[in-house]
């Protein structure tokens, strides 16, 4: 006959047993946390209307192409404490625009994209003003918003957004 060892104590008084479990808990623990952080803040680079943004592909290629055409270029600066815009317009226009507008893309943030108006004050100089301060890489449209379709153009870039600077936009 074997004998039995009476003096081993049960699973849950085993210091090993809970060792095991609670790391099981802490990654199922992480695990919910990790999925709670993802649906409350889903990813702004995935777009959903991927197809209808495909089909304007052309449209953009359009727009580019006649401000190559026009040979259209822009010169701006952004004041650092008021965040005033001032841009100077040149090309071969037949009437220059009222105004133009301006879009400042975040390459990783949708919530940090800007979209200014800038209206013509005199000659070909526009200005405008951003509501919130600007700076880091962002790629850069300008356009004018009453002539958006076939017959509009484009200016497009990337701009690396500091203080103080002068930025160009030429057509590629």
């Amino acid at each position: 006959m074997t004998q039995h060892d009476t003096s081993a104590s049960p699973w849950y008084k085993q210091f090993w047993a809970w060792f095991i479990i609670a790391i099981l808990g802490f990654a199922v623990l992480i695990g919910v946390g990790l999925l709670m952080i993802a649906s409350f803040n889903p990813d702004s680079l995935v777009r959903d209307n991927y197809y209808s943004e495909g089909k304007a592909i052309n449209l953009y290629l359009d727009q580019d192409r006649n401000a190559s055409t026009l040979g259209m270029q822009a010169a701006f600066s952004i004041d650092d404490l008021t965040g005033d815009i001032s841009l100077q317009l040149g090309g071969e226009l037949q009437a220059l625009p009222g105004t133009l507008k301006l879009d400042l893309i975040s390459p990783t943030h949708a919530s940090r994209d800007r979209s200014v108006m800038l209206r013509q004050i005199q000659g070909d100089t526009y200005t405008g003003q951003l509501e919130s301060r600007v700076e880091g890489r962002r790629y850069i449209e300008l356009s004018d918003p009453d002539n958006a379709g076939d017959d509009g153009w484009r200016l497009t870039g990337e701009l690396n957004i500091a203080k103080g600077k002068q930025y160009q936009l030429t057509t590629k």
